[in-house]
């Protein structure tokens, strides 16, 4: 039997293990916030950009299980109802990411379900406590996918002094380049209640991702992986300047990062190649959306396997940090 690790995340959400499985658009479906559930996480079903077709069925994907829902903030903005449909679907909690979150936040809490805000700095952190954030999340630009430019390892600690002393009932999650046991200690030593895992969880055989992406992965290092905007103006979506994705580096953004203005007045002609590098998982013409914790990842895994040895491995190191003692 796994060994447990129990803090204010785990009590607060009725959960065996300080993991959260990050909402990562069009990866992270219903089986998938299912399977971290199951193994005693708390999975989070990727609303993105706002489909309400796609949640409802991720939701029945998951079955009776205890799951949430993420979505990018600026995003459903523009389409605000696809938010209390989700509700209708009694998720546990709602992450809200990349945008201020008072605009839904009221609305989800009253819902019954925990609200969870992504931050990647000190402003995000203030927008999410006025919003009365249940959780925020402190996001390190490791992460794959969309982020800024903190990283992890000072962002984490500098938001837990902050909420020490302006929300001390707030709870705190790490995120950015957490793919084993090592960074779930590192991130409670720091200050956090639990952490949120992507990449580790993208490279499971349940998120929907195209197997030559994950054979990629297991092939990469954290150095293989770029910021960038470009697969934002090749899909033509309007992200905010502040916020760039990671991906791998490759073919792609060999072409276009350092030439934006390039590409987007190439758009009707790049944008459907894109599209269709992307549908047939080509590594080399389309965003891989994973982070620098790649270097950690050599094999696509049950996410329930992945959880197992993630809290065994952390309650190793914790347990073995008392030999630093005299």
């Amino acid at each position: 039997m796994t060994a447990a690790l129990s803090t204010r995340l785990t009590k607060q959400l009725g959960i065996a293990h300080p993991i959260i499985s990050a909402p990562m658009a069009l990866a992270a479906g219903g089986a998938l916030a299912a399977a971290v559930t199951r193994a005693g996480g708390l999975g989070l079903i990727g609303g993105g950009y706002g489909n309400s077709d796609w949640i409802r069925t991720q939701f029945e994907a998951a079955g009776a299980e205890r799951v949430g829902v993420g979505f990018i903030t600026w995003s459903v903005q523009r389409s605000p109802g696809v938010v209390a449909e989700a509700l209708a679907l009694n998720p546990v909690a709602v992450m809200l990411s990349f945008g201020d979150p008072a605009a839904f936040a009221d609305q989800i809490k009253d819902a019954g379900a925990t609200l969870i805000c992504q931050c990647q700095n000190l402003n995000h952190v203030e927008q999410a406590v006025r919003a009365g954030a249940d959780i925020i999340v402190a996001q390190g630009s490791e992460a794959g996918g969309h982020g800024a430019f903190r990283g992890t390892l000072s962002l984490v600690p500098e938001v837990a002094d902050f909420l020490s002393t302006r929300s001390p009932e707030t709870l705190l999650v790490a995120a950015g380049g957490i793919a084993d046991g090592r960074a779930l200690a590192a991130s409670l030593l720091l200050g956090a209640d639990g952490v949120l895992m992507g990449t580790r969880l993208w490279a499971s055989s349940e998120a929907v991702v195209h197997p030559r992406h994950h054979e990629t992965i297991v092939a990469s290092n954290g150095d293989d992986t770029i910021r960038t905007s470009t697969p934002d103006i090749a899909r033509g979506l309007d992200w905010p300047a502040e916020f760039t994705a990671r991906i791998r580096r490759n073919a792609f953004t060999e072409r276009w990062h350092g030439d934006e203005q390039s590409l987007a007045a190439n758009t009707a002609v790049e944008g459907p190649r894109y599209s269709a590098a992307f549908a047939d998982g080509d590594p080399d013409n389309a965003g891989v959306f994973f982070g620098e914790a790649a270097g950690l990842i050599h094999s696509i895994e049950p996410a329930g396997s992945i959880i197992e040895r993630v809290i065994a491995e952390a309650v190793a190191v914790l347990r073995s940090g008392a030999s630093y003692l005299r």
